[in-house]
């Protein structure tokens, strides 16, 4: 089959600026085959170069002594102690899943729990982190349900439990939904596998399934904007199996249980081209294929289809010559396929053979280290105008608006579609907080949290930035948990545009600023830039997830309120309303400021939860929706009524960070009260828990018709 001539054209519709592709053509000196211009389209696209990114991430704190493995690898590793490690990382599949929700979701899951997998490590936990259009919009109650029974189908077939995460609808997503997936798994700390390849001659093994032509140009895809031909990038979108996943987890463990691998790498974006090349990178190496070795599930296959495919549930290895017997009958048993496919030479190339002809000859470390690095035109975002009157509403009514919008109503009808509690480790399931999985075996367990305020991060980038650290390690903390790291997913639009490149830069800051105070180093991530549909962009979305840890369950704080019990402050309420959920959900306001976040209090304050574990019975960090909507979800999880003594909305609905709330039994409310004083914290009793109403100051309303709004509001909007 003869491949077509490179024209301007062709060089456009691969995602790269006539300037790139004159720097490709100084590179290798003359005009590139179809399958080199495929490969370096794949290697210099947003997806897989960072090259707007780069700058900027460098600058974000990645180190501690708890870290064993920060970002530039598959996932980050930390250490939880005893020889053992947790090994996390949040990606996006924003992109495949607004054409395709269901297999774009599967295929994002299986994405990042091959992420954690390649590294030596059993997943044991996963979350996801969803962004929708209004629920009136046409295209998001499909996108919804596809998505969620996308993320179930996948993680529940493959085992893994689903043990927390968000949902929030917006205006700015309808037109690009973000899909934001995250994985954890342990392993031992001095068993970690990385993907530096080593030693000349090695071969190189392809795992897993057969390579097909889904996926082909899905990392170029998702580099690019939105427009009216949507429609035609289905063919973009990858296909999931999570039973054949999850015989390639079982294969791969074994298989590194054997001493045979010298280094792995999960084919994820950009398929053969991706992993091959960032082997050999990283261990100064070229690489060789082969590809009619390549085990396909189609005929006639090209080259360029091969390299650029990103079918699923497939491996690329270096392995220790003298052990291919052994590793293969390992593969065969669990009928997977196991394949040479190439070896690593001493010269600084990238080889493609295919029947008998040189497909592609380039200098593989141009490709990956030798992408563009851009230093993108960025504005500060202005400062926000200040909040004007707020509009009257009854402080009932302010909570009303609140649990019967989607984005705050109860989340049932969601995480009920996933398997929280496969694995049997499962302490604390979705719905209540940051999830808890106990570490098997031992008396540990490790909580996990994934936070953004988006409204925040449009306001002021820098605050919103530090807010999304430090609602993540408030999660951790009201369960008890001491925050270890994060790992950041970060969603924006274009970033040729100097004002969304400024949100970034922004962001990045306040995230910088933040895991620094509280000590949570990044060390994984993601960007997805370009999530625009027809110029318009998305809210800036900088995901962070977080995880921490309890030395053992007694350090637990997941109790719920019972009758009789104090409802106890934390922190200090000044009444900022600015980008508030209730300006947003009661009246379409989005204005004024995002709340200044103090990172001194808020470690002050989740220091002080955490030391005075023994007098709270149940915790819940104040977010969206302030004192009113944290108060409810807590007492109406434990079937009671509420008393809240304050009933101006200022107090209620205040979005002040650094703050809990706890329920403190009678006989320990004084004690919990002096230690706030000790502390220099100020703690106060704000109301009660107990009764059938629910009670702001002198408004009253039965718990039961506010129930039924806050449990059936999801569904009615969204479930069908």
């Amino acid at each position: 089959m003869s491949e077509p001539a490179i024209t301007p054209e062709l060089v456009a519709a691969h995602g790269l600026k006539p300037d790139e592709y004159e720097r490709l053509l100084g590179i290798i000196g003359r005009e590139p085959s179809f399958t080199e211009l495929g490969i370096f389209s794949a290697m210099w696209n947003e997806h897989c170069s960072y090259k707007s990114s780069k700058k900027w991430l460098r600058t974000l704190p990645t180190t501690g002594p708890q870290v064993i493995c920060g970002p530039g690898e598959n996932a980050g590793v930390v250490d939880i102690g005893d020889g053992q490690a947790v090994i996390f990382k949040m990606e996006s599949h924003n992109h495949p899943s607004y054409i395709e929700p269901y297999q774009g979701a599967a295929t994002g899951v299986g994405g990042i729990l091959r992420d954690v997998f390649t590294m030596g490590a059993r997943p044991i936990a996963a979350m996801n982190a969803l962004s929708f259009g209004l629920p009136s919009h046409p295209k998001t109650k499909r996108l919804v349900q596809g998505v969620v029974e996308g993320v179930g189908g996948y993680g529940n077939a493959f085992g893994v439990p689903t043990v927390g995460g968000e949902v929030r609808f917006h205006a700015s997503y309808n037109g690009n939904c973000l899909v934001n997936a995250f994985a954890a798994g342990l392993a031992d700390a001095d068993k970690i596998f990385y993907s530096v390849a080593s030693g000349v001659g090695m071969p190189v093994v392809y795992l897993g399934a057969k390579t097909g032509r889904d996926g082909v140009g899905g990392a170029t895809m998702a580099s690019a904007e939105f427009d009216d031909t949507i429609e035609e990038k289905r063919p973009t979108v990858q296909v999931g199996d999570p039973f054949t996943e999850k015989r390639l987890l079982e294969a791969c463990l074994e298989l590194m249980a054997s001493g045979a691998v010298i280094s792995i790498q999960d084919m994820g974006a950009a398929g053969l081209t991706c992993s091959a090349v960032e082997m050999g990178d990283k261990g100064g190496l070229g690489i060789k294929l082969q590809l009619d070795d390549v085990p396909q599930r189609e005929t006639n296959m090209t080259a360029y289809e091969m390299m650029l495919s990103e079918s699923q549930e497939r491996m690329l290895m270096v392995l220790k010559p003298e052990m291919e017997a052994e590793a293969r009958a390992i593969f065969r048993k669990w009928d997977l396929d196991f394949a040479i496919v190439g070896e690593t030479i001493p010269e600084d190339r990238f080889l493609i053979l295919h029947g008998n002809e040189v497909k592609a000859d380039l200098p593989l470390s141009k490709l990956a280290s030798s992408a563009p690095e851009y230093d993108r035109p960025w504005v500060e975002t202005p400062a926000a105008a200040p909040l004007g009157a707020v509009p009257e509403i009854s402080a009932l009514d302010g909570l009303r608006a609140l649990i019967g919008s989607p984005s705050y109503a109860h989340k049932a009808w969601v995480y009920e579609q996933y398997d929280s509690q496969v694995g049997a480790d499962t302490v604390v399931a979705p719905g209540a907080g940051a999830g808890v999985v106990r570490v098997h075996g031992t008396g540990k367990a490790l909580a996990f949290t994934s936070d953004v305020t988006p409204r925040y991060v449009k306001a002021n980038p820098f605050e919103g930035g530090k807010q999304a650290v430090a609602e993540a390690y408030r999660n951790l903390c009201a369960v008890g948990a001491r925050p270890l790291a994060t790992t950041d997913n970060l969603n924006f639009g274009n970033p040729e545009k100097p004002e969304i490149m400024g949100q970034f830069v922004g962001a990045i800051k306040g995230i910088g600023a933040a895991v620094a105070a509280l000590d949570m180093p990044i060390v994984s991530g993601n960007v997805s830039l370009y999530n625009e549909t027809d110029g318009k962009g998305i809210l800036p979305t900088p995901t962070i997830g977080a995880v921490g840890i309890l030395a053992s369950l007694d350090e637990l704080i997941a109790g719920r309120p019972v009758a009789g019990d104090a409802a106890v402050l934390v922190g200090a309420t000044h009444g900022h309303l600015g980008q508030s959920a209730l300006l947003a959900e009661a009246f379409g306001i989005e204005a004024g400021d995002a709340p200044t976040v103090d990172l001194v209090a808020e470690r002050k304050h989740g220091e002080f939860v955490r030391a005075n574990r023994s007098l709270i019975r149940a915790c819940s960090d104040l977010s969206d929706g302030g004192l009113a909507l944290a108060a409810f979800e807590m007492a109406e999880g434990a079937g009671l009524g509420l008393v809240l003594e304050a009933g101006d909305i200022a107090t209620l609905f205040a979005e002040d960070q650094a703050r809990y709330l706890l329920a403190v039994a009678p006989e320990h409310v004084a004690a919990v009260i002096a230690a706030g004083q000790a502390a220099g914290v100020p703690v106060t009793q704000v109301g009660q828990f107990g009764g059938t109403e629910v009670v702001f100051g002198t408004e009253v309303a039965p718990l039961a018709g506010l129930s039924a709004l806050y449990r059936t509001a999801f569904a009615a909007a969204l479930g069908g």
